[in-house]
Order: C-alpha cells, then sequence, then structure tokens
C-alpha cells in the first residue's frame, strides 16, 4: 500500500468517527457537511472523494460492526445454539445502543423502504442480518444440534422480529429503556422456548 493510500484510508476513517460522535451528540438533521469536515480538520470538498451523503456515513457505521459481529460467531464453534444466538442478539442491541438514538432512527429512516432509500444506503441490512441469522440455525441443524424437522426460517423470523421491534420500539419510545436488558429477557426466557422442542437432547 502506498502512503497515499493509507492517508486516504485515515481520511475517511477519521471522517467516519467524526461524523459518527457529531450524530451521537448532536442528531443527524441539525449536521450538516460542511460542520463535519470543519470538526474532522479536511476540506467540505474531501468529504464528496469517499461519500456521496451524510445518509452514506450512517450505512457505513453499521456495516463496520456487523462484520465484526460476524465474525466473533465463527469462533464460537464450539458452542451450542443457545450461546450463539445469546451471542448474536447481545452484540446487534449493544450495536444499537453504541450508534445512539439518532443514527438509529436515521438508519432505520432510510431503509424502512427499499423503493425510496437512496441507492447506495444499506438497504439489504434486513436480508444480511435475515442470512446470518439462517446460517446459525442451519449450521446448527447439520451438526445434529437441531432436529431434522426444524422450522430454520420460521425460527430466523421470529428472531429477528424480535431484535428489529426492540430496536424500533427504543426509538419510538424515544430510549427510555435499556434495550440491552430487554434482550436479555428474551434469550433468557423466550429465545430457549422458541428452540426447545427442537433441541436434541
Amino acid at each position: 500500500m502506498t502512503k497515499r493510500e493509507e492517508n486516504a484510508i485515515k481520511t475517511r476513517n477519521r471522517l467516519l468517527k467524526t461524523a459518527e460522535n457529531m450524530f451521537k451528540k448532536n442528531g443527524f438533521n441539525e449536521l450538516s457537511v460542511e460542520e463535519i469536515t470543519k470538526e474532522a480538520g479536511v476540506a467540505k470538498g474531501t468529504f464528496y472523494i469517499y461519500f456521496r451523503r451524510k445518509e452514506d456515513i450512517v450505512a457505513e457505521i453499521c456495516r463496520r460492526y456487523l462484520k465484526e459481529i460476524e465474525e466473533q460467531i465463527k469462533e464460537l464453534e464450539s458452542k451450542d445454539i443457545v450461546e450463539k444466538l445469546t451471542l448474536y442478539n447481545d452484540k446487534f442491541i449493544e450495536a444499537v445502543e453504541l450508534y445512539g438514538i439518532n443514527i438509529c432512527r436515521e438508519w432505520i429512516k432510510s431503509a424502512i423502504n427499499p423503493k425510496t432509500a437512496f441507492d447506495n444506503n444499506d438497504t439489504s441490512k434486513w436480508q444480511y442480518d435475515f442470512c446470518m441469522l439462517r446460517n446459525i440455525l442451519k449450521t446448527a441443524a447439520k451438526s445434529n444440534e437441531l432436529k431434522e424437522n426444524t422450522p430454520i426460517e420460521l425460527l430466523t423470523h421470529l428472531i429477528i422480529s424480535q431484535l428489529y421491534g426492540m430496536m424500533t420500539c427504543w426509538c419510538m419510545s424515544d430510549g427510555v429503556f435499556e434495550p440491552k436488558d430487554w434482550t436479555k429477557k428474551f434469550c433468557e426466557v423466550q429465545l430457549k422456548a422458541i428452540l426447545n422442542d427442537f433441541i436434541k437432547r
């Protein structure tokens, strides 16, 4: 990698981190690209070398953390299905809280209707999450941890609906509850109940 390429990566990451911190503190709509670049110490035009609009940064922030979750799941091959799904749920909601309610609201707004969202926004995130969860369940079925009649698709829909519902309710309530606390309760009570009939003893 050349020095120029290294500097480009550093500049892009600086813009991402600066924007993330400012979104959390000030909200999304209130901030301009000019304010972000000023805080990051770069020219306004530099922003458009890496991003087309502010919304692109929200999608990028979310993708980075989800990639980390995917890698952590791969390292849990020796754990049982409940532990893997509990980790996924925990890390997903941890990311939501880490982004803050302002970023979460903006992501929901931009991704809720794929037909009207910007072309390069992460409108396929639901599909990405769905596939990741389904793969966790499929792997457990292939390793004979789950019974042959396990309804993989149904279970995936139930779990992802809980996660997205928790995230949306948190935004709608203006953050009056801790999503991670409620997700923990879901994993301890409902998740185990959902899987109980399909886990091989």
